[in-house]
């Protein structure tokens, strides 16, 4: 019963996105009424149509039933053509529903989420998940409306005609039920399990699509087609294990049904030898009988399209059931003053991990140049994403011009701090709206063009067709690494936060580009605090401080030439760099 009532609920709720649509929800429900109402009308013509004019010789019969056979079938057809349109249009509003609700939401889930959720996954319930909801939300109960009637009213005729036949095939009713139940909770497992295959599936498809060039330098074909062959015949796996459930139920109903067809065919026939049936009732109720196969199949086979469609519910609402990022800060901040501190700071990415960082405390003043060096996995990242509130479950505090940051508005924390990292981000639109992104996008022409300037971009801004208009495809690809950072960069000019941090941000240029943007990024810095990550030394010997992190602890502070002097961690990673760049 609380599987039931879980199931109930989750119809509920799905069923919420289709009451603003009520409307022309209602005008399928009304034309699979009267196409309900056609069923029993067809059975009910057979009698006329045989005992008064083929045994009577009725000429009124004769002219009449062709005549209404022609008008039923006419409404039918009308009644069908205007249900499925309307539930058509129905399901496509539903689906675009949920999923704008859905990308919405992921927009506002906190880092943690896709820490934890590969991108195929949530790829999938966008294109799959979503998708097979669409009969549940639906047609499962236009159907359920149009059958039911359909076989009330059929039951109502069978009745009428021999009430004692009819007892006959409402025995059925609890074998019929108790297949449907056993049925269900296969179907259930497998559509889940389905659902995983697909996240499967456009995991392996997204991975290979995005490191095809790696694939073809290390020969990797084989080892992915492999992967993606496993993946593939896991989901056809699952699939035919719930369309074989699916296609049970049809064959046991009809071989019940059959049974107690032949019952009653038997017992009608010998009721007829004695005259209490007349061939015209005879044969309309047989002709009851067999349509009454069809709706009864019909809603056996909806079970199918509601539970894949409650599957999909539970993975689709379990994405909108996601908590948001905790924004508990109230307190506005206008434009920093660029203070940092950093008190006894202690963060793990996953409680079973390692610490990422252990007990750093740090102080940055207004307008300073600090410089984070280390060996990789050291920490120096992590503390460029604790900064803007990507992750606010640290221990310790994190205090900008003396104040908390979980006190500020994350909005207004973020709008103060520019990130550029060692991954840039860039989008599949044109330049313009790469630089002038999100909050800058009403940014004028003038400023942007400033940004890129500065940024050293225009030199090849201006060889470009469209110049700032152009496309630079998935991920930038139509752009070099150099030219890719160079705009990452300008998006950072642009904004002109009073908080900069530059995470490997000229790993990918060549060493004419890094000179310009070293001398662009020297007036940046000016009245600004500016927080550097580099693994190349050289791009951080003018820094006014810099801090050495190693295994997620501070070993040493302070200038490039102090830090030389004392021959340290700072002192072997810079004579590594040296031979490196040599």
């Amino acid at each position: 019963m609380g599987k039931l009532a879980s199931d109930i609920d989750l119809y509920l709720r799905l069923l919420r996105y289709v009451h603003p649509y009520w409307r022309m929800f209602l005008i399928s429900i009304i034309s699979m009424v009267i196409l309900a109402a056609t069923d029993p009308a067809v059975a009910a013509l057979v009698k006329p149509m045989l005992d008064g004019a083929f045994i009577e010789n009725d000429p009124q019969a004769m002219i009449l039933v062709p005549i209404l056979f022609v008008v039923l079938f006419t409404v039918r057809g009308v009644a069908t053509f205007a249900s499925g349109a309307a539930l058509h249009w129905v399901a496509s509003k539903v689906i675009m529903d949920l999923r704008v609700e859905m990308f919405q939401r992921l927009l506002t889930l906190p880092c943690t989420f896709y820490d934890h959720h590969a991108t195929g996954t949530l790829i999938s319930k966008f294109t799959f998940d979503v998708t097979q909801i669409q009969h549940a939300a639906t047609n499962a109960i236009t159907v359920a409306i149009r059958d039911t009637l359909a076989i009330i009213g059929l039951l109502a005729w069978m009745l009428y005609i021999n009430w004692k036949l009819s007892l006959i095939s409402m025995i059925c009713a609890p074998f019929i039920m108790l297949i449907v139940v056993v049925i269900r909770k296969r179907l259930r497992r497998m559509g889940r399990k389905m659902q995983e295959s697909m996240g499967d599936i456009n995991n392996v498809l997204g991975e290979s699509i995005h490191n095809y060039k790696l694939i073809k330098l290390y020969g990797g074909h084989t080892q992915e087609a492999e992967r993606f062959w496993r993946a593939s015949d896991n989901s056809r796996r699952f699939f035919m294990k719930y369309a074989i459930a699916a296609v049970t139920s049809g064959p046991a109903i009809q071989l019940i049904a059959a049974i107690a067809l032949s019952a009653i065919v038997y017992i009608a026939s010998l009721q007829a030898s004695t005259g209490v049936l007349t061939v015209g009732e005879f044969i309309s109720f047989f002709a009851a009988m067999t349509m009454l196969m069809t709706p009864l199949k019909r809603l056996v086979g909806i079970n199918e399209f509601i539970q894949k469609g409650l599957a999909a519910c539970e993975s689709i609402f379990g994405l909108l059931d996601q908590p948001a990022e905790i924004d508990q800060g109230a307190r506005q901040i206008e434009r920093a003053k660029g203070a940092i501190e950093l008190q006894d700071i202690s963060f793990r990415y996953n409680p079973e991990d390692p610490e990422a960082l252990s007990h750093i405390s740090l102080v940055i003043k207004p307008g300073e140049t600090v410089a984070l060096v280390g060996p990789s996995g050291s920490g120096k990242t992590t503390i460029a994403n604790l900064l803007p509130g990507f992750y606010l479950d640290a221990q310790g505090k994190i205090l900008i011009d003396g104040i908390e940051i979980r006190e500020y508005t994350l909005e207004s924390l973020r709008a103060n701090i520019a990130l550029v990292s060692q991954d840039v981000v860039l989008f599949n639109d044109t330049l313009r709206n790469n630089i002038a992104y999100g909050a800058m996008r009403n940014c004028s022409d003038n400023e942007i063009e400033d940004a890129a300037s500065s940024a050293h971009a225009m030199e090849f801004i201006r060889e470009l067709p469209e110049g700032f208009d152009t496309i630079i495809g998935e991920r930038g690809l139509r752009l070099s690494g150099g030219q890719r950072q160079r705009i990452a960069i300008a998006r950072a000019l642009l904004k002109n936060a009073p908080i900069l941090i530059l995470d490997e941000a000229t790993s990918s240029l060549d060493t004419e580009s890094e000179r310009h943007i070293q001398a662009a990024l020297e007036t940046l810095r000016k009245g600004r605090t500016c927080i550097i990550i580099a693994h190349r030394l050289s791009t951080i010997e003018n820094a006014d401080r810099i801090i050495v992190i190693e295994q997620g602890k501070i070993v040493q502070t302070g200038t490039h030439a102090e830090l030389i002097r004392r021959e340290g961690v700072y002192a072997r990673l810079h004579q590594v760099d040296f031979a490196e760049s040599a």
